[in-house]
């Protein structure tokens, strides 16, 4: 009660003067047409602002969410269209055949722990066996190469990402065909290199590199990323700098892709190995 009285003693004089100005400010909005309708004008310009913020506030603790379902119809999408593709060329299909000769799936994953300053980095993604995951499975995040599935567990799977010294993957150049080695070289997680592309091919900075299909993992077609430097190696070969499309330092989402295939592929083409 003292703290109060002392508050009330210290500060009456603009407590006094905020009371009268309210009732001044009362009296003005309702004893006069203009001054009410510009002061409930501007009470909703005010309380329309504080609205707008709240709603924004919203908006942005809802985002996680949203990447998730989009996330996840991006991968439904990804399903349908292979379905399509697939059948397409088909000139008949039984209707028990429930994926119409599709060749991948396409799952969403969220990634639950990324490693970038290691010689040997990782992917850990939320599913695991139990979600349908598989070793050798290709990771995707966007439109781009990620990774490779490596191990799984009941609930969580854990991937090789292209920025790990063990990685390799044919890669080609989109504009002319011409095909190589991929792998990182640990020196930045931003770039990779392409070998063993030979000195009389033509290209140029900025040409896109992508995934040739030659493996029963990645589908063919899928953006590694740009070339960013070159320089000529021995053995009359090219060494390329590739800017990968794939932002390891903000994953958040991937795509992991099943070849439903790769058994019978592989299989066939152990027996002449």
């Amino acid at each position: 009660m003292r703290n109060l009285l002392n508050f009330l003693a210290r500060y009456n004089n603009l407590i006094i003067f905020l009371v009268l100005q309210g009732i001044a400010v009362y009296l003005l909005s309702t004893g006069n047409n203009y001054h009410n309708s510009r002061f409930v004008k501007g009470f909703r310009s005010l309380t329309a602002g504080i609205e707008k913020r709240v709603s924004t506030i919203n908006s942005y603790f809802q985002l996680r969410d949203i990447s998730q379902l989009l996330a996840r119809e991006n991968a439904a999408l990804r399903t349908s269209i292979e379905r399509l593709s697939a059948s397409s060329d088909q000139l008949f299909f039984s209707v028990t055949d429930t994926v119409h000769f599709q060749q991948y799936t396409f799952t969403s994953a969220q990634v639950v722990n990324n490693t970038l300053n290691r010689q040997k980095n990782f992917i850990t993604i939320n599913k695991g066996s139990l979600q349908g995951m598989k070793v050798d499975m290709a990771v995707i995040s966007g439109d781009c190469v990620a990774g490779v599935i490596v191990g799984c567990s009941k609930n969580y799977s854990v991937a090789m990402p292209l920025i790990n010294p063990d990685f390799r993957l044919s890669a080609r150049l989109r504009k002319n065909g011409y095909f190589g080695s991929l792998s990182w070289d640990g020196s930045d997680v931003r770039h990779v290199t392409l070998n063993e592309i030979p000195q009389h091919v033509t290209f140029g900075v900025g040409d896109t590199v992508e995934t040739t299909g030659y493996s029963a993992i990645f589908p063919e077609g899928i953006m590694i990323g740009t070339i960013s430097d070159f320089e000529k190696s021995g053995g009359d070969f090219y060494k390329i700098r590739i800017a990968l499309g794939a932002d390891f330092r903000k994953l958040s989402y991937v795509t992991v892709i099943g070849n439903l295939r790769k058994e019978e592929q592989l299989e066939l083409e152990n027996q002449f190995q």
